[in-house]
């Protein structure tokens, strides 16, 4: 359902391409994308980006998943996997990054969310590009907030890079949002948590973690270390963390439904 794309420059030995942490779903479908928002300026906040990917509802819109793809990647192929699992009430919103150059990828320049020094659990992090990414997904969650959907109606969820965008946005918004879904990701700026839980809206949020145990680039320690994390920061009650066996850095049907009953389960239809 993915396909690895892996920097030759970074990773030798290896022989595909581009880069370490941005992989999407490679099956191509027929399903049209409106790449549009309702409001104006809501994308102005992710500047140089496209306007987002949208899976639109059959109905109408009682929830949002707001989903952040990995680096040097497009929202599209996200939005074709989420049209896969789609229920009819809800939208589903699948931003692009802007482009900039990456410290991790020798400066070249590419669609990422914040640079990447490292890749290691003490590499420096990039805190003002973070926090500058977050207040852009949290425009996002805003704006439909302001066309009349209740915050707690909204998750964020995302992919590598975009996971830990999304973990970071849930837990620095003052928006209640109904749940995370995080995949093959970590936590950033993790020392700037507190020890204890959060005070903020989100302490009792649902947290849906997963990660393959073969994944090369972020291994599965990243994985454990930041469940462990979070279940200091929420309710530890409201965190699953979920591993899948022989998978690499990508995701697949198992994975995918996963997500599909978290999201259904959080997001029910409302009569």
């Amino acid at each position: 359902m993915r396909s690895t794309r892996l920097s030759t420059r970074l990773w030798a030995g290896r022989t595909q391409r581009s880069h370490p942490l941005g992989l999407r779903p490679s099956a191509r479908s027929a399903f049209h994308f409106r790449c549009a928002v309702s409001g104006a300026g809501v994308c102005a906040a992710i500047t140089s980006a496209p306007l987002p990917a949208i899976v639109p509802t059959v109905q109408k819109a009682t929830a949002v998943v707001i989903f952040l793809h990995g680096l040097a990647d497009t929202g599209h192929g996200w939005a074709e996997a989420f049209a896969g699992i789609r229920s009819a009430h809800i939208k589903y919103i699948c931003p692009h990054e802007p482009v900039m150059p990456i410290t991790l990828n020798m400066n070249m320049a590419m669609p990422s969310w914040f640079d990447i020094i490292g890749l290691s659990p003490d590499s420096q992090e990039d805190e003002t590009g973070i926090k500058q990414a977050a207040e852009s997904v949290k425009a996002l969650i805003d704006q439909e907030v302001k066309n009349g959907l209740p915050s707690n109606r909204i998750i964020s969820g995302g992919f590598s890079q975009g996971g830990a965008l999304s973990q970071y946005t849930a837990l620095t918004t003052q928006q209640k949002l109904a749940g995370i879904t995080a995949l093959s990701c970590w936590l950033p700026l993790r020392a700037s948590f507190p020890q204890g839980p959060i005070s903020g809206v989100n302490r009792d949020i649902s947290i849906l973690q997963c990660h393959g145990d073969l994944d090369p680039l972020l291994p599965l320690m990243f994985g454990s270390l930041t469940a462990e994390r979070l279940k200091t920061l929420v309710n530890p009650t409201n965190v699953t963390f979920k591993t899948y066996g022989g998978m690499m850095h990508s995701s697949g049907q198992q994975e995918m439904m996963a997500i599909k009953q978290f999201i259904d389960k959080l997001l029910p239809p409302i009569d």
